[in-house]
C-alpha cells in the first residue's frame, strides 16, 4: 500500500475539521489530465472576486513549476502544520496544496469587511484630524505610519486567546522608547491567559499594573493623532484586532483630564480650557457632598442669607440631605445610560425629559429641594467637561465616596476622602511609572505641560517620567 504524502494527509485532517461548517468550500481545480489542486476555505471570510482572479484564473491560463509562481497579486506564505492551516484558514486565508513540491500554501484573500473612516465619537474636536480608527487592524496600523513615516516605528504581534485568536500588535519608535517599557508590556502580553479578547479594554484589565482601582492605568482612545503624538513622546502603543480603541501607556493621571485638541489651540487658549478641566473634575466630585455636609453639620458656616434659601427649600423634604443626594445622583446616572444606550434622536428627547420634567416633578413632589437641583445641573455639565468616559463613571464612585464621608463626619470626611484619593493615587503606577508625575515625583521641567499647555517652543525635552533615550524634541540647526 503507497503511503500517503504530508498534503494528502493534511488534506484527509482538514475535511474532517471542516466537515461540518456549512460556510466551508472545499475545491478540487484540475490542472491537466492527471493533476489537480485542492482549495481550502471559508467563503464568508474571503473577498470571493478576488478569489476567481488572483488564484482560480492564474492557475487555469498557465503551466507553472509551483503554485506560489503562479499567484502574484496575493500574499502567499508556507503552512508548517496542521493546527496552522487550521488558524489560517479561520483568519481568511485560502489553502492550496502543491503535490509537486509536498507542501501547502495559504493565500490572504480576507474580506475587508469593516466601516468606512470615521470622525472619532468619544474624543470629538474642532480643530484636528477627522478621522479615526476602525475594527480593522491593517487599517489602524496604516494611519499611525502615515503621520510617523519612519523605519524606526517597531511593530511587534501577538496572538491572544485559545478561542478568538485575537491579533494584538504593539508598536513604539526604537531608539526613542525605552526598552525597558517594551520588555514590560510584552512580558505582560505573552502571559496572558484567557481563552477570549473581543475589546482592548479585556486586554488592558489583564496587563495593567493595579486591577482592583477605579483608575485605568492605559488611555484607551479611538484618534490615531493622540497615538501618534504619544508615541513621539517615547510611549507605546497597543492595537487590538476587532477593536477601534488603541492603548497608550505609560500614562499619568493628568493624561486622562487631557484633550488632544489641546495641541491644536493656541496655548492661552488651551491653558484656559485645560484649567477649567481641572476645576470641573474637583466641583463635579465636592459640589454634591459639600452640600451634604453643610445642611447636615455645617448651618452656622453658610452666609444668613443663602442660608434662608436653604431652610426654606428643605423645610417640606421628608428625607435627609444625604437620602436626597444619594436618590438625585442615582437618577441622574439612570438618565445617562438610558440615554447612552437609546437611539440618537430619541436620546436627545430623554436628556430633556429626564433633565427638565423629572428634576421639576422631583421638586414638586418633595424629593429634592430647588438648590440640590440647580448644584445637579452644575454638577453633571462638569462630568462631562472630562474628556475621558472610564474616569467620569469612575468620579461618580468616588462622588458617592465623599458623599457618604460628608453624611457620618461632614467637611473633615471630605477633607480625609479627598486625602484617601490622593494617596491611592500617588501608590498606582503605569507600566511601572508613577500615576502621579510630574507632582510626585516631581520634575519640574514637564510643569509646561500639566496644568497649562504652554507654548510648543517650551517643550523642548520630552517628559523626564518616560525615561526617553532621546531627551530633546527639538533639533539644534547649524
Amino acid at each position: 500500500m503507497k503511503e500517503k504524502t504530508m498534503v494528502e494527509t493534511w488534506l484527509d485532517e482538514l475535511k474532517q475539521k471542516l466537515n461540518q461548517m456549512d460556510d466551508a468550500e472545499i475545491v478540487e481545480l484540475r490542472m491537466g489530465p492527471s493533476a489537480s489542486v485542492h482549495l481550502l476555505y471559508i467563503k464568508t471570510l474571503i473577498d470571493s472576486e478576488r478569489l476567481n482572479e488572483t488564484i482560480i484564473q492564474p492557475l487555469q491560463r498557465s503551466a507553472c513549476s509551483s503554485l506560489s509562481s503562479c499567484i502574484t497579486n496575493a500574499k502567499v506564505s508556507e503552512v508548517l502544520s496542521v493546527e496552522d492551516a487550521e488558524q489560517k484558514i479561520m483568519q481568511g486565508c485560502i489553502l492550496l496544496n502543491d503535490s509537486v513540491n509536498d507542501q501547502w500554501l495559504g493565500v490572504q484573500l480576507e474580506n475587508p469587511l469593516g466601516r468606512a473612516v470615521e470622525p472619532s465619537q468619544t474624543e470629538t474636536v474642532i480643530y484636528g484630524a477627522k478621522d479615526s480608527f476602525s475594527e480593522q487592524l491593517d487599517k489602524n496600523i496604516t494611519m499611525l505610519r502615515r503621520r510617523l513615516p519612519i523605519t524606526t516605528l517597531k511593530t511587534e504581534s501577538f496572538t491572544i486567546g485559545s478561542l478568538s485568536k485575537t491579533k494584538v500588535v504593539l508598536m513604539y519608535i526604537d531608539g526613542l522608547t525605552n526598552p525597558e517599557f517594551v520588555i514590560l508590556a510584552r512580558k505582560k502580553i505573552e502571559s496572558v491567559d484567557f481563552d477570549q479578547f473581543l475589546d482592548s479594554s479585556q486586554l488592558a484589565a489583564f496587563i495593567e499594573d493595579h486591577n482592583h482601582t477605579v483608575f485605568p492605568q492605559f488611555l484607551q482612545t479611538d484618534r490615531p493623532d493622540a497615538c501618534a503624538y504619544a508615541l513621539g513622546e517615547g510611549k507605546l502603543t497597543l492595537l487590538v484586532a476587532n477593536s477601534p480603541f488603541a492603548l497608550i501607556a505609560p500614562i499619568t493621571f493628568f493624561h486622562l483630564l487631557q484633550s488632544p485638541e489641546d495641541y491644536f489651540l493656541r496655548w492661552p487658549v488651551a491653558s484656559f480650557l485645560r484649567l477649567i478641566r481641572y476645576g470641573s473634575f474637583i466641583v463635579s466630585l465636592t459640589m454634591i457632598p459639600f452640600y451634604v455636609a453643610l445642611t447636615t453639620f455645617h448651618y452656622q458656616m453658610v452666609p444668613l442669607p443663602l442660608l434662608y434659601v436653604l431652610l426654606e427649600s428643605r423645610s417640606k423634604l421628608p428625607f435627609t440631605p444625604f437620602a436626597e443626594g444619594f436618590f438625585m445622583i442615582i437618577t441622574l446616572e439612570i438618565i445617562k445610560e438610558a440615554s447612552l444606550r437609546m437611539p440618537t434622536k430619541t436620546s436627545q428627547t430623554l436628556g430633556v425629559i429626564g433633565g427638565i420634567v423629572i428634576g421639576q416633578a422631583a421638586v414638586e413632589a418633595g424629593f429634592a429641594s430647588k438648590v440640590l437641583i440647580v448644584l445637579m445641573g452644575i454638577s453633571a455639565i462638569a462630568f462631562f467637561l472630562v474628556p475621558n468616559y472610564q474616569v467620569t463613571k469612575s468620579m461618580v464612585l468616588l462622588q458617592i465616596l465623599l458623599l457618604i464621608l460628608a453624611s457620618f463626619l461632614g467637611l473633615p470626611g471630605i477633607v480625609i476622602g479627598l486625602i484617601g484619593i490622593l494617596a491611592h493615587l500617588h501608590a498606582l503606577t503605569s507600566l511601572g511609572q508613577p500615576y502621579l508625575a510630574p507632582i510626585a515625583p516631581f520634575y519640574g521641567k514637564d510643569w509646561n505641560d500639566l496644568f497649562i499647555r504652554g507654548p510648543l517652543i517650551w517643550m523642548k525635552t520630552r517628559p523626564k517620567y518616560l525615561k526617553p533615550l532621546r531627551k530633546w524634541r527639538q533639533e539644534m540647526k547649524k
